[in-house]
């Protein structure tokens, strides 16, 4: 192996790259909540670093398809992530999508052990229908 490849792999640890569909796709078949929603409202707050945001989304289940948590249709869930923004030409997997309050969405979703959900499918955790 070239020694300038081999040097930038061991000097660039946090370089990624972006999953293949067919590795968002098996999250999505994996995750424990499979459902509709409609977003009622979205928080964004700052994060622990500039480049991060706290992301709080509170939403009405329309539709429950899978549940490991009893999840049924017309229930409030709260989910509750992070996003990171990257400099301009970074790779690496996609970041959770901030939804628009009023949206309606097909949510991938696992239960936290606070109690509230976090999206189980990457950047695929939010699909529109």
């Amino acid at each position: 192996m070239n020694i300038r490849v081999l040097l930038i792999f061991l000097l660039i640890p946090g370089l990624r790259a972006e999953l293949p569909p067919s590795a968002y796709e098996s999250m999505q078949a994996k995750a424990p909540e499979y459902l509709k929603i409609e977003v009622l409202r979205v928080d964004v707050e700052p994060g622990e670093s500039p480049t991060r945001q706290n992301i709080h989304v509170v939403a009405l289940t329309t539709d429950v398809f899978r549940t490991a948590s009893g999840l049924k249709p017309n229930e409030i869930v709260n989910i509750i992530y992070t996003v990171t923004s990257h400099p301009q030409g970074w790779a690496g997997p996609g970041e959770v999508p901030i939804p628009n309050e009023k949206e309606r969405s097909v949510a991938y979703l696992v239960k936290t052990e606070g109690g509230d959900f976090a999206p189980a499918a990457g950047r695929m955790s939010f699909t529109n229908f």
